[in-house]
């Protein structure tokens, strides 16, 4: 049972009373995550668009990639934020116990807060890169948290032998696909969409 879903009955680890706040957060997020997910999909359509179509729908997507390019930093630093507030409300109000490859994920989303934070106060110029180096990293090891919770169990570290919480076990899953690990993977897949945009800002100014 150890990658199986357990739904609400994992919420007796939490305080009484906060199963209907439980499920509504999974909720919300899971719909946030997967509208991340068309806005990732609809950026990517728009960029192959700029590349690969004719002249009129080439403008179009210029356009509305042109609009989206200012606000790139402002975007990723969002993104990371609520991802890092999330993750903590998780582990530290609901009581869901983050589990190795979570702390791993953690280690590479965390310092994006700082990192980007600073970059909109100083406006400084290669936060993107840095946020691009992390995010990549961070994403491959959510994918492959996910591709092991949903596939492959056997896959992933028998972390429950440490005395942490199992990588194979899954607290919720919504829309029959959306877990925390596929929550992690959006979140960094949108901070690398969101960086791109800006790189490619400074690249037109420059």
């Amino acid at each position: 049972m150890g990658n199986q879903a357990i739904g609400t009955s994992l919420t007796g680890h939490a305080s009484n009373g906060m199963d209907g706040f439980t499920q509504n957060l999974n909720a919300f997020v899971s719909l946030g995550t997967v509208l991340g997910q068309i806005f990732i999909f609809v950026v990517v359509i728009l960029w192959l668009s700029v590349r690969f179509e004719g002249v009129r729908v080439r403008k179009l997507a210029n356009d509305i990639l042109s609009t989206l390019r200012p606000w790139g930093l402002t975007l990723g630093f969002f993104v990371a934020l609520i991802s890092v507030s999330i993750s903590l409300i998780y582990s530290e109000i609901i009581g869901y116990e983050p589990c190795k490859l979570c702390w791993i994920q953690r280690i590479f989303l965390y310092p994006q807060v700082i990192i980007l934070g600073l970059a909109l106060w100083k406006k400084t110029k290669d936060a993107a890169e840095y946020c691009l180096a992390l995010s990549v990293i961070g994403a491959v090891i959510a994918g492959y948290h996910f591709y092991g919770q949903s596939f492959n169990p056997s896959a992933l570290p028998a972390c429950d032998v440490a005395g942490g919480a199992s990588c194979a076990l899954r607290f919720f899953v919504e829309f029959g696909y959306v877990t925390i690990p596929m929550m992690s993977l959006t979140a960094f897949l949108l901070i690398i969409v969101c960086m791109i945009l800006k790189k490619s800002t400074a690249g037109k100014q420059g």
